[in-house]
């Protein structure tokens, strides 16, 4: 009996022990609460504002937070990780609440949101995600491979399930261009009568995409569509084949009014649209809740689904936001 009730206490503290341990392993493992660093400031980072799609998250972004109370500082990376990372040191300098950054490279941004988060700064990241989780509270991205994907499905239909084409890849560290053609590939590929011809990189930029088309279309007179990886890239090629007597079937991803003109005068076939507008908006409501209660209510990568844009309903298209 003696030993019985020994082996039982022993037990009971084991048990005990081990959820103590377990307690602990918990709380170790539980993402640090970030309050800010004791500013009411709010800094909002993105590439270029000549770029219509990181304007309208900017001013989106900067809208929202100035009516939530706080004081904004909105600034552009140009897509440089060097200038980006000297924003970063600025915004924790100045003790940013929160930064909201649409980054300048997947890899190339981890260590700068890392700083944030050592310094007790919470970022908040849209459009673009980076290649690491649990530094940033919140990586709110459009679904580009769903955008993308639908975009080429209406591509094989107004090709014909074949034909000559070319495609215009975004910038190389941007994990969004290889997402977007990888989705353009998967649908097209599945038809051999379809025949890529040339595919250049154009950095997301309407004059480079000019000037690429401009060359591809001397190369390949045949040339009978383009898929692109951004409405600037797909405006650029647009213009060339206009220069060149051509009209082609050209696709993209972004939803911008540049891309719906183009697509309402015949230019253009259809976009994705990335809801900017909605996403920036949502970053900054949940800044202000993360700020305020410890928590945004929602897991770190967020997807939110595109819309395809084409002659059906680009009149309802205006900033990024669809009327219904």
């Amino acid at each position: 009996m003696k030993f019985s009730k020994i082996f039982a206490a022993v037990a009971v503290a084991c048990a005990a022990t081990t959820f103590t341990a377990s307690a602990f392993a918990d709380e170790a493992a539980a993402p640090k609460r970030l309050t800010g660093g004791g500013s009411n400031i709010m800094y909002i980072i993105t590439p270029s504002h000549s770029n219509p799609f990181f304007k309208t998250e900017s001013d989106v972004a900067a809208a929202t937070a100035k009516e939530l109370g706080y004081e904004v500082k909105t600034v552009s990376h140009d897509d440089s990780p060097v200038k980006q990372s000297e924003l970063f040191e600025t915004a924790i300098s100045d003790r940013a609440a929160a930064i909201i950054c649409d980054n300048a490279g997947a890899d190339a941004t981890v260590a700068a949101v890392k700083r944030a988060y050592d310094n007790n700064i919470p970022t908040f990241l849209i459009d673009r995600e980076i290649n690491e989780q649990g530094i940033a509270v919140a990586q709110i991205v459009a679904n580009n491979y769903q955008g993308a994907k639908e975009a080429a499905e209406v591509f094989v239909e107004v090709m014909e399930e074949e034909g000559e084409y070319a495609e215009l890849f975004g910038i190389d560290s941007d994990t969004n261009a290889q997402t977007r053609s990888t989705a353009f590939h998967e649908v097209i590929d599945q038809y051999p009568d379809l025949k890529l011809v040339a595919k250049q990189t154009a950095n997301w930029d309407q004059n480079l995409a000019y000037q690429k088309m401009e060359t591809i279309l001397q190369s390949y007179p045949n040339l009978k569509g383009v898929i692109s990886g951004n409405d600037n890239m797909a405006v650029g090629a647009a213009a060339a084949a206009k220069a060149a007597g051509k009209t082609l079937h050209i696709i993209a991803v972004d939803g911008s009014n540049d891309a719906r003109d183009e697509i309402i005068a015949g230019s253009m076939t259809a976009t994705a649209m990335q809801p900017a507008a909605l996403i920036a908006e949502m970053a900054v409501r949940q800044a202000d809740q993360y700020l305020k209660t410890g928590s945004t209510g929602k897991p770190e990568k967020q997807l939110i689904d595109c819309e395809l844009i084409t002659i059906d309903n680009a009149k309802q298209l205006d900033n990024f936001k669809l009327s219904k």
